[in-house]
Formats: structure tokens, C-alpha cells, sequence
């Protein structure tokens, strides 16, 4: 395939859609809001000097307040790097090690995906969370470790957050950071992002299963965030320093003088639960298995991928109930777990290779 020319117009940066901050009174507002509470009134001077600071650090645009230099192995030794963002890099690194040390137990990230817990408005525990403790007793009977992670929690914890993606990628791939160095952000208040401990926690797999419900014929609204802060696993750049953190015109001469688009996450193999209750299941899980094969993982075979719907065109009032009847899905689940274990066995014993490893693709992209 040719490669585009790397001319100042294929660089040009089109801008007009956001150009001006909020104003003072807006940014006052806003940030007073999370105060509403009149237990906080004793302390009204004390939140009027935060909101100084605050609004100091936003319209100065403190995004990484504290930094550390980039140093000899990166492209830009001089460039100051988020303190931050460097720890997740580091920690992201020895995880990656660790799971590719032969020695290591084998490690299964085991994804549920439902924005119900009980600890929130629904009052009960999702379907999903039933059938990943399902999950998680094969997976420990078949060997392997499990690690749990509970998208839930955005709904519970104080303070927890997946950031939106800003679509970095979209300017330029190396734009996009591996990890996400869009966050966090003090002088935006986005903070508390939990990706950075995600991505930690998917580099240390050697397995991924996820069992989602659907959604208005979506996966989750957690799940998708997550997936969508995933795409500096798929082509991002290690090195913020080599596009002086956000440059958006170096970034696209980057990608345009020959970018290789790493896949950071490949090679781990993949299971897919999706259940409904009424339609949109088929849709979920081919979307769901395509975003794993695009980034690189490996089906655990045809018993890996189930959607399956609970409960068709029953009350919400009885789904439990339902899934306590449906001894069929409970055990299609079960199994979906064994072939993620046995897969995982086989790929690190070197039996489970992609056919088409050893092909170049004509498009990197």
C-alpha cells in the first residue's frame, strides 16, 4: 500500500470546534455544585479558596502539575512527562514481564460487565455478576488465577471513574498514548480514572473473559468505556516525549513517515458472554469478539463465544428467578470458562498459535 505523503497539508490541524474556556461564573458554578450538601456551609471560605486554586489550574491549564524528565531512553530525554503517567507506564512494563515469565501461574482477567450492584439504585445484584462467579469457580478449577474486576463499581464508589476517550487516534495514531496519557488531568478535575490500574490488569493476563448484558442492543455503557480507552493498546505510542505530549502536527508527521501500529495486548486469548432478555445479543457478541480480534487476541473456540437471552420476554421482576431455572445457560457459561482455561494452557505450552501469524498485512492501520 502506498504511503501517504507527508506534506504540510496532509499535517494540517482543522480547528473550530471548541475554542474558548468556560467562563469564570460557569467554572464557579460548577465546581460549587459538588457542595450542595448545606453540612459543607461551615466551610464556605475554605471551598471559596480551593475554587481559586482550581480555576487557577484551569485557566492556566496545569494538566500534570508535577513532572519528571523524560531521560536518555526516550526520544526527547529534556521533555517533562506526567510523574503520573510514567508510574503507569513502569507499572504496566512489569506487568507485561511477569506475564510473559514462563514461570508465572497462568492469570485470567475475568470481566463483569453490568452497571448493577446492590450497594446502588437497582438494589440487586446483576445477572452478570452471578454468571462471572459461575466463571471465575471453573476458571479456579481449571487451574488458573483469576482476577475479577467488577465494572460496577463506577456506579458505587465514591469517586471512581472511567474518563471518556478524547479520540486522540483520530488525529494521529501516535497522538494516542500507551497508556492513556490523556488522564489524569487536574486542570479539568478529571481524575480518580481508574484505566491506568485496567490496563495493569489486562497487561497481566494471559487470559480475558467478559460477560456482559445488553443494553439498548449495546454492551454496558462501563464496558464500552473501557473499550474505548483501549485503543492505545492498538497502535499507541510508548513514548509521550516523541510528540512533545500533545502535539498534534509532530504526531501526524510521525504516523505519516511510516508508523507500525503495535498491538500491545496480543497474543492473550479471549471468551465472550453476552445475555439478554429480549433482542440484541447476536449483535453485541460479534462486536465484542471483532474488537478482540482486531486488537490481536485469540478465540478460545466456537463454545467461547455464547450469547444467550434469560428470561425471553419475561418480567424484570423474575429474571433471577430465571437464570435460577436455566441449568442450560448456567452450564454453556461453565464451559465457556473451561475453553478460555484449556486455551490459555495451550497457548502458553506454544500449541495454540494463530494461523496467520506469520502474514503482514498489507494495511497496518
Amino acid at each position: 500500500m502506498a504511503r501517504p505523503s507527508n506534506t504540510a497539508q496532509s499535517r494540517d490541524v482543522r480547528k473550530g470546534q471548541v475554542t474558548e474556556p468556560v467562563s469564570r461564573d460557569v467554572f464557579r458554578q460548577r465546581f460549587l455544585a459538588r457542595f450542595y450538601d448545606p453540612e459543607f456551609r461551615r466551610e464556605d471560605a475554605a471551598i471559596e479558596r480551593l475554587e481559586a486554586i482550581a480555576w487557577d489550574a484551569y485557566s492556566n491549564k496545569r494538566k500534570a502539575p508535577v513532572t519528571v524528565k523524560a531521560g536518555p531512553d526516550r526520544a526527547n530525554p529534556d521533555y517533562d512527562l506526567s510523574e503520573e503517567w510514567v508510574a503507569a507506564s513502569e507499572a504496566i512494563a512489569a506487568a507485561q514481564r511477569r506475564q510473559a515469565d514462563p514461570a508465572t501461574p497462568s492469570r485470567v482477567l475475568l470481566v463483569c460487565a453490568a452497571s448493577r450492584n446492590d450497594y446502588t439504585c437497582p438494589s440487586e445484584i446483576s445477572k452478570s455478576w452471578r454468571l462471572a462467579q459461575l466463571a471465575r469457580a471453573r476458571l479456579q478449577a481449571e487451574g488458573m488465577e483469576v482476577d475479577l474486576l467488577d465494572l460496577s463499581l463506577l456506579a458505587s464508589d465514591p469517586s471512581r471513574h472511567i474518563h471518556p476517550c478524547k479520540g486522540c487516534v483520530s488525529t494521529a495514531m501516535p497522538l494516542c498514548h500507551w497508556p492513556c496519557s490523556c488522564y489524569p488531568n487536574h486542570s479539568l478535575d478529571q481524575v480518580n480514572d481508574w484505566m491506568n490500574e485496567i490496563y495493569e490488569r489486562w497487561a497481566s493476563c494471559h487470559g480475558v473473559m467478559i460477560v456482559t448484558p445488553v443494553y439498548w442492543y449495546q454492551v454496558a455503557s462501563p464496558l464500552k468505556l473501557m473499550m474505548d480507552r483501549l485503543v492505545c493498546a492498538d497502535g499507541g505510542n510508548p513514548d509521550p516525549s516523541a510528540t512533545c505530549g500533545k502535539d498534534a502536527q509532530l504526531a501526524k508527521a510521525i504516523e505519516l513517515d511510516g508508523w507500525d501500529y503495535p498491538k500491545h495486548l496480543a497474543g492473550r486469548v479471549y471468551g465472550v458472554v453476552v445475555h439478554g432478555d429480549v433482542a440484541g445479543i447476536e449483535g453485541v457478541r460479534r462486536a465484542l469478539a471483532d474488537w478482540l480480534d482486531w486488537m490481536g487476541l485469540i478465540p478460545a473456540g466456537a463454545q467461547a463465544v455464547l450469547d444467550r437471552f434469560i428470561g425471553y420476554y419475561k418480567p424484570y421482576a423474575t429474571s433471577h428467578a430465571e437464570l435460577d431455572a436455566d441449568t442450560g445457560v448456567q452450564g454453556e457459561v461453565a464451559n465457556v470458562a473451561a475453553a478460555v482455561a484449556r486455551a490459555v494452557a495451550q497457548r502458553r505450552a506454544g500449541q495454540l498459535d494463530p494461523p496467520d501469524r506469520e502474514l503482514t498485512p498489507p494495511r497496518l492501520k
